[in-house]
């Protein structure tokens, strides 16, 4: 299996922090993000990585190079605009000819991957979206489900006001190659906002991995985010 790391994002929210620093270079632990989450792919047998640059991609590649120090091959997809994050995903379709997973940089986690591309495959999805509880899952997507796992409905960034539930999305998915079809072909385009609705409308089977209670999904994108997964490191 092959896996997109989404690393193009300019990390607002944690300024002054990533003025100079990309997101997925700010340390956990004292060792970079996106060397945690390389690291965690390998785990489980990825080692055939892209990866999106856009803000400050020089750094990235001069710190990963091509992957081969730590056993894995890298290539990269430098965007001059942001394609948004299935954008990105869509303008290296060709990389993806079977199952993939798309990682968004700016997740720290220990979900059991393997774990989560067994359910996919059971239920017959076209994407499979790792999904927490959260006290605040208006922050992120607040996603429903059915008794199956079944995704019935997702709203991205709702306000607060919106009572569905404390399930989220966690910037984790198991993609088939189908869902390539779905992506607008040109501009910017998200899996949030504009894919994984698209797919529901037309009544594609959509599943929601609910992530156990040992592991974590934390998003660092925010300076709370980021500290709390410095604590859980």
């Amino acid at each position: 299996m092959k896996a997109m790391i989404l690393a193009a994002g300019e990390g607002t929210r944690l300024r002054p922090m990533t003025i100079h620093t990309p997101k997925v270079l700010l340390p956990i632990g004292e060792v970079p993000l996106i060397h945690r989450t390389l690291l965690w792919l390998k785990r489980f047998g990825i080692v055939d990585i892209v990866m999106n640059l856009h803000h400050l991609g020089d750094a990235i590649q001069n710190d990963l190079h091509d992957g081969s120090d730590i056993g894995m091959r890298i290539t990269y997809s430098s965007e001059e605009v942001l394609l948004g994050t299935s954008g990105g995903v869509r303008r290296m379709k060709n990389y993806f000819t079977t199952t993939f997973t798309v990682v968004y940089g700016d997740v720290f986690t220990n979900l059991n991957l393997q774990d989560m591309i067994s359910f996919h495959k059971l239920k017959g999805a076209i994407a499979t979206l790792a999904v927490s509880e959260r006290p605040n899952p208006w922050e992120l997507a607040i996603v429903q489900i059915d008794k199956e796992g079944r995704i019935t409905s997702l709203i991205e960034k709702p306000s607060s006001s919106v009572q569905m539930g404390n399930l989220a999305n966690g910037g984790i998915y198991i993609l088939e190659p189908a869902i390539l079809n779905h992506i607008p072909t040109e501009g910017s385009s998200d899996f949030g906002y504009d894919v994984f609705p698209n797919l529901l409308r037309h009544a594609e089977p959509i599943y929601a991995y609910v992530l156990g209670p040992q592991e974590h999904l934390v998003d660092i994108g925010t300076p709370k985010g980021y500290h709390q997964a410095n604590q859980l490191f």
